[in-house]
């Protein structure tokens, strides 16, 4: 990779890894389900406006937006409001990676190898430690909840696959026009009338902040130099910079929000990283092990 895209693809992923803190500083003046109806809105407009719709018919629009974007958050948020700690959720929101094997699984018929099903184990063992390992700060309702958000991105990693190749900026911006009104819904169900309006009246500067950077920072800046890096190289080349999300994720909240983790939530934490590793990874070491790239060299 060219020293400017390596350097860009280390932009994202610090980008991605702060967003977690960041959502924390905006739920302290908002509400979980407003927050996800006034990011969504700043992502879609005025964007809408300048940039192309793609070539996608509005049913697959519908299911990404409906999925990567307000199924994702719409749990994030709740579980971030409801004692899931800021550096504990950008690691377990990464368990995407074997809900999308699985799914590609059952809906896709595609092959698991046992490298990756090793991998999957390891990373669910590491998540039952942090389960039981914690101090009370985290709650089993936020772990729940982080697990199903990353269900969410994997059914729209699904989605994506099945949309093909599409201009990925164009696809983010008008798929989140899906989001913006069943948040809002969602936030008049949950939060009421009465908390919007008292939210909204007193909103400060570091909840602006927050929205900025969610909307346009996290998501228009992010996606769209991923897509980039996707479009300019082999995407074993850029996946394995995902795993540094946590990595700096977890630095960012017990650097800036004094998080703590037991030690056996660090050990639960090492074991989910082993198991990521393992499933971006384990591919090509399954290949040197068992014989297979020597079979396609003869080939």
């Amino acid at each position: 990779m060219a020293p400017k895209d390596l350097l860009l693809a280390l932009v994202v992923i610090g980008v991605w890894g702060m967003n977690f803190v960041v959502i924390l500083v905006g739920l302290d003046g908002v509400p979980p389900m407003l927050l996800g109806a006034l990011r969504f809105t700043l992502v879609a407009f005025p964007a809408v406006l300048l940039i192309r719709r793609p070539q996608v018919p509005w049913r697959w629009l519908v299911a990404y937006g409906g999925t990567i974007s307000l199924g994702q958050f719409a749990f994030l948020f709740y579980a971030m409001a409801n004692g899931m700690p800021a550096g504990l959720a950008s690691l377990v929101l990464q368990s995407q990676a074997f809900f999308s094997m699985l799914f590609a699984a059952v809906l896709l018929g595609e092959r698991v190898k046992p490298v990756n099903l090793a991998g999957l184990l390891v990373a669910a063992a590491g998540l039952a430690v942090i389960g039981r390992g914690g101090d009370g700060t985290m709650t089993m309702l936020g772990l729940g909840l982080t697990l199903a958000a990353s269900a969410m991105w994997a059914l729209g990693n699904i989605v994506t696959k099945k949309i093909g190749r599409v201009d990925l900026v164009g696809l983010i911006v008008w798929g989140n026009l899906i989001p913006p009104l069943p948040f809002l819904g969602l936030s008049l169900w949950l939060e009421g009338p009465q908390q919007i309006a008292e939210a909204l009246r007193h909103i400060g500067s570091h909840t602006l902040l927050a929205l900025g950077y969610l909307a346009f920072v996290a998501t228009l800046l992010g996606y769209g130099l991923w897509s980039r890096l996707l479009q300019r190289y082999p995407t074993g080349m850029v996946a394995p910079f995902s795993l540094l999300v946590p990595v700096v994720g977890l630095s960012s909240a017990v650097w800036l929000l004094d998080e703590r983790l037991t030690s056996a939530q660090w050990g639960g934490a090492l074991l989910v990283m082993l198991g990521l590793g393992l499933n971006v990874f384990g591919v090509r070491l399954w290949k040197l092990f068992s014989g297979e790239d020597k079979s396609e060299v003869k080939g």
